[in-house]
């Protein structure tokens, strides 16, 4: 997949998406992954603008938030990129709240919103798996929910022809060089190098922009 200058690229998710987005800003990408990709477009754009992105991630979600928004903050706008993050919260608040999303409800949810899109759109998908680096013994348990979910999440980005960024992979490998803190200091919100890591996961994965051939 090549990015062209003249794609919409939309991102939606949790507040890993979010990054302290400003939502009274349209064009506001907070200062997470995203808008490092957003940056890292625009650099190789040759002196435009590079593709649009739009950042719809709002802190807390569950994947069944998404699927309540999709239409206005998805379809709506006819991106014909969409990168979906979602799970850490579906895991989260089992152990924090005991809310419980069965992962077979969350896969069927997911896949809807990914076949949904695929349809209504004819946009590229493109899935990123959620992860965590546990900073404390509380958080270890999670894993018994949290990688059945990550392989629900594998499974509906196959279903539907996503391409998949394995941050949960990319995450976890840093973590053999680095102290966890220096990546995600509370577990599962990731620092700004992190969502660097991330971000080049996504550009590499998903490819960089291509020279519209029109400019």
């Amino acid at each position: 997949m090549h990015i062209k200058n003249d794609d919409t690229l939309l991102l939606v998710g949790d507040s890993i998406t979010d990054a302290g987005r400003d939502r009274t800003d349209p064009a506001s990408l907070g200062t997470g992954y995203v808008h490092e990709i957003a940056q890292t477009l625009r650099d190789r754009a040759d002196g435009g603008p590079g593709p649009r992105v739009i950042n719809k991630g709002i802190n807390g979600n569950r994947v069944y938030d998404l699927e309540t928004r999709w239409t206005t903050d998805v379809i709506d706008h006819r991106p014909t990129v969409v990168t979906v993050k979602i799970g850490i919260n579906d895991t989260w608040r089992r152990y924090d709240r005991g809310v419980l999303s069965p992962v077979d409800v969350f896969e069927a949810c997911l896949d809807r919103l990914l076949a949904d899109t695929a349809r209504e759109l004819s946009a590229r998908l493109v899935v990123i798996t959620p992860f965590l680096l546990p900073a404390g013994p509380d958080q270890e348990s999670w894993f018994e929910d949290l990688t059945p979910r990550t392989d629900a999440v594998l499974r509906a980005a196959g279903n539907n022809g996503a391409q998949v960024v394995r941050a949960d992979l990319v995450v976890t490998r840093a973590a053999q060089d680095r102290e966890r803190a220096e990546l995600a200091p509370d577990g599962i919100h990731p620092s700004r190098l992190g969502h660097r890591l991330i971000a080049d996961a996504w550009l590499a994965a998903v490819g960089s922009a291509a020279p519209d051939p029109r400019s």
